[in-house]
């Protein structure tokens, strides 16, 4: 087991996947453009995507397995469902999450619906990898997490991992799943470091992780906000206010079992969400834990999201728009008082 990052750890799930499956392939801008795309001896590696992220493959597996693509989201996405369609794994990357309003039509009425339309004869295995979040000073196009509009939509699996252990096996679950996976990764996460098998392994879609187990309160986040939590959690121990942390990991399909049933136990609710001040994922928590656990309740469900604005590019407005450990801790407090 090693050290790597968030990065890496995709990398590395995506290399594990291709040497194991032919059909295997990756899409998008920039995998082998910039300075390697002018060397065909492969002298110098590709870009491997806006940051980084895929560096290295197009060197190993060349240019009929890590594709190029026209800086056109529909292409990517209408070529990626087709190849997914029949027979290939595409790794196809949207780049920014935020552009799936340009080719929204080719996931949420294809991809999303081939299995349907066909009567269960045919299956869309592609893998769709996109860059969320706020905090890098991307300004709005390019710093949402709209994870919460693929979740709404039936026939799509939702992964937000949080950390680089998490990131690698539930990507390779995602590209072994014959269903199309939506796949967010959060900018801010690329360089946290953690300890990575070497050998492949896969996390199961739909299964939580508690990464702090707790009495008194529940935290549920995703993603970015995860770390965040586990700080507040570690803060408030200190006060002896016990605080449970819960990972949903994917959005769809959801552990709901497990936020149940941390709920049930604490009595205390705190979600935290950054995809969106209204609609977004954490009020569809919020509202599965108060019809389901509602007579276990304690204290009415806090929910902590940015507010209902387009992510700032002001520096110290874009740190207040998002939630912040001060605000998750607040929430925690308020709970408790009840």
């Amino acid at each position: 087991m090693s050290v790597k990052t968030f990065r890496d750890a995709i990398r590395e799930a995506i290399a594990d996947a291709m040497r194991a499956d032919e059909t295997v392939i990756v899409m998008g801008e920039d995998q082998r453009g910039g300075l390697g795309g002018s060397n065909p001896d492969k002298t110098v590696e590709g870009f491997g995507g806006v940051f980084g992220v895929t560096k290295g493959l197009w060197t190993e597996f060349g240019g009929e397995r890590v594709i190029d693509t026209p800086i056109s989201e529909s292409s990517i996405m209408g070529a990626a469902a087709g190849a997914a369609a029949t027979g290939l794994r595409p790794v196809a990357e949207l780049m920014f999450m935020d552009f799936f309003g340009v080719c929204y039509d080719d996931i949420y009425n294809q991809a999303a619906k081939f299995r349907y339309m066909f009567g269960g004869n045919s299956s869309t295995p592609v893998t769709i990898r996109g860059v969320i979040g706020a905090g890098a000073g991307a300004a709005a196009q390019h710093s949402q997490s709209p994870y919460h509009v693929f979740t709404s939509a039936p026939g799509l699996k939702v992964v937000v991992p949080s950390n680089p252990y998490d990131a690698k096996g539930l990507l390779l679950a995602s590209i072994q799943d014959d269903d199309p996976v939506i796949f967010c990764e959060h900018k801010m996460l690329y360089d946290v470091q953690a300890e990575v098998p070497d050998e492949p392994y896969t996390i199961p879609l739909g299964s939580a992780q508690f990464t702090r187990q707790g009495s008194d309160v529940t935290i549920v986040a995703l993603g970015a906000m995860v770390p965040k939590a586990a700080s507040v959690a570690d803060r408030l121990a200190a006060e002896n206010i016990s605080v449970e942390v819960v990972d949903p990991r994917t959005t769809s399909p959801l552990d709901e079992e497990a936020i149940l049933e941390s709920a049930a136990s604490t009595g205390r609710v705190v979600v935290v969400d950054e995809s969106a001040a209204r609609c977004g994922f954490g009020h569809d928590l919020v509202s599965l834990i108060s019809i389901k656990a509602f007579s276990s309740l304690t204290a009415p469900v806090e929910l902590v999201t940015p507010p209902h604005t387009p992510v700032p590019f002001s520096t110290p407005l874009e740190q207040a728009w998002i939630p912040s450990e001060d605000r998750i801790e607040a929430s925690v407090r308020a709970v408790m008082k009840a």
